[in-house]
């Protein structure tokens, strides 16, 4: 029988240990109730009483650089749901192999303080259900237990793969963007188990692929979909909006332009492809010959990867718009790196990389 004093050296570890977990366990944001949840366990831990206490749990999916669309989509979740999570997550799987992950943009700090003053918002507004009560920050490790896959085509591992949806439009450029996207929700709605589930209009075909997934895989949950959140000037607000500068930041909104110019052609009548891409694609290749007349020091080039006419449920391209249905109007352009940058220049975020930008706007059934 060993000593009481050597019992107590031995469990030295262990009590270091215990509370080291403790500490985990009650990290917050500063000068806010929310939890930040590091790990997978931690998250269940903290679910299991919400579960137990019938509370309606919504999910708000995130790879951090907030704007005012997540907060938007928090907004919602709040009305709604007793407690919010927000996931801050940058998935390594949904970028290829030669794609911006190095460099995009980690605001933690700067997150975490927009999050801050979004809870005092929401604890002030008596119409709310709840407020943001955790915020599920993991590493990758902790996602992909097995180990991370890799971003190529063939790589090997365990994947979420909706087929055909994810071979078209943004699948066709991003062959493994949505083998990405389905296998890290999928992966956030286990660990969560959120009754509701919110994302933006602006990502049109992820919305799409993430309904058939939770209907194909039976998954307990409903997928919201907030409206696609603007700057004054069109432009769809996005986390990599901060790459473009100012010399790019005033030609960007040409993609919005260009899909209302076909709308405009659908509420005139028009339901034919034809007539309703022209519209479109007029905008787009017109501005862009205006951008190629000016200087190099002050033009903008673009490249025009897809402008889509689409079935709303299904992404697939149409010939004709049927009025009962609607449809997805959506595109894609890649903004390139400015020519001749001048002295002092706001070239944008990490020196102003090529920028994908991509929108859409649906095309309402008639009534």
């Amino acid at each position: 029988m060993r000593s009481l004093a050597g019992s107590r050296a031995l469990d030295r570890p262990l009590i270091r240990t215990m509370a080291s977990a403790r500490r985990q366990a009650a990290e917050t944001i500063p000068s806010t109730p929310i939890r930040v949840l590091r790990t997978v366990d931690a998250v269940r831990k903290w679910r299991k009483p919400q579960y137990l206490d019938h509370r309606i749990v919504g999910l708000v999916p995130t790879m951090g650089a907030l704007h005012e669309g997540h907060l938007s989509l928090i907004r919602a979740a709040a009305r709604e749901t007793h407690h919010v999570v927000v996931s801050i997550y940058v998935n390594p799987a949904q970028f290829g192999i030669k794609e911006d992950l190095a460099s995009y943009p980690v605001t933690w700090e700067t997150d975490c303080k927009i999050l801050r003053e979004l809870d005092r918002e929401l604890a002030d507004d008596g119409g709310n259900l709840g407020r943001i009560s955790a915020v599920f920050a993991p590493t990758t490790s902790e996602m992909y237990p097995s180990g991370f896959p890799g971003q190529e085509v063939d790589s090997k591992g365990s994947f979420v793969v909706m087929t055909p949806i994810s071979d078209v439009l943004e699948g066709g450029t991003r062959p493994t963007f949505f083998r990405g996207v389905a296998t890290i929700c999928m992966k956030l709605f286990n660990i969560v188990q959120p009754e509701k589930v919110y994302f933006g209009q602006k990502d049109v075909q992820q919305t799409v692929l993430i309904r058939k997934m939770v209907k194909d895989f039976m998954l307990p949950t409903e997928v919201i979909v907030g409206p696609t959140s603007r700057e004054p000037d069109g432009l769809a607000l996005s986390s990599r909006n901060v790459y473009l500068g100012e010399r790019r930041r005033k030609v960007a909104p040409v993609l919005n332009r260009a899909l209302q110019a076909a709308e405009a052609q659908y509420l005139n009548g028009a339901v034919d492809r034809e007539s309703i891409l022209k519209a479109a694609n007029a905008v787009a290749v017109d501005t862009l010959n205006e951008q190629m007349t000016l200087a190099p020091e002050e033009g903008v080039k673009y490249e025009i990867d897809y402008i889509s006419l689409a079935d709303p449920s299904t992404m697939e391209e149409l010939t004709e718009v049927d009025p009962k249905n609607g449809g997805i109007m959506s595109g894609a352009v890649k903004m390139l790196p400015v020519e001749s940058p001048q002295p002092g220049e706001d070239l944008g975020h990490s020196g102003g990389p090529s920028v994908r930008l991509i929108d859409n706007i649906v095309l309402q059934p008639s009534t």
